[in-house]
């Protein structure tokens, strides 16, 4: 069986444009042998795992990431690439930082938060016309609550309803949790 390392490098270019090298390192012969070069895409994605019970019992997993200082708390958040829906950045996201199958139910929520430019990427990456960006939400359902962190967080935890809006800091992941929350007890009577 072969073993691969995964690393990312990132760099702006002149053209004000992100660039995510990814390369696969295998660990038998030490080479590289993949690079792939994606953009950038002008939206984020916010997504929240949930664990539906027999009896009518919901739990959702939040996240504080190692990035941030101090215990704040969060949905799984992220960028799209060039050419990606916010669905398909979503799957890839929730994939990449928790090991939840891209396969699960994603249901997509009608919240939409904007996000100041500058505080996603650190600049006007689009251009100087382009403020903010949007934050498209979600919900995954999962059957087994096993999540195999990234580096980008630290800890996670499965909490109900009201402890998870009490944990988390920003409004958009309150309100997106509340959309997904009103949702699933509608469908559970």
């Amino acid at each position: 069986m072969l073993h691969f390392t995964h690393f990312n490098i990132t760099w702006e270019t002149s053209e004000n444009k992100i660039k995510l090298y990814t390369y696969l390192e295998c660990a038998v012969s030490k080479k590289r042998l993949e690079v792939i070069n994606m953009e950038r895409a002008p939206f984020q994605v916010l997504i929240f795992p949930f664990h539906c019970y027999k009896n009518n019992k919901i739990e959702y997993a939040i996240f504080r990431r190692a990035d941030m200082v101090g215990k704040i708390w969060q949905g799984i958040a992220g960028g799209g690439d060039k050419g990606e829906t916010p669905l398909k950045a979503a799957k890839r996201e929730t994939w990449e930082e928790t090991g939840i199958s891209k396969d699960c139910r994603f249901i997509v929520l009608d919240s939409v938060a904007t996000l100041p430019v500058e505080h996603v990427v650190g600049e006007f990456l689009w251009g100087k016309e382009v403020y903010v960006i949007p934050e498209y939400c979600f919900g995954v359902e999962v059957k087994n609550k096993q999540i195999n962190l990234s580096k980008e967080h630290v800890e996670y935890k499965w909490v109900e309803y009201e402890e998870a809006l009490k944990m988390l800091k920003w409004d958009s992941n309150k309100n997106a949790l509340w959309e997904l929350n009103q949702r699933l007890l509608r469908t559970s009577n």
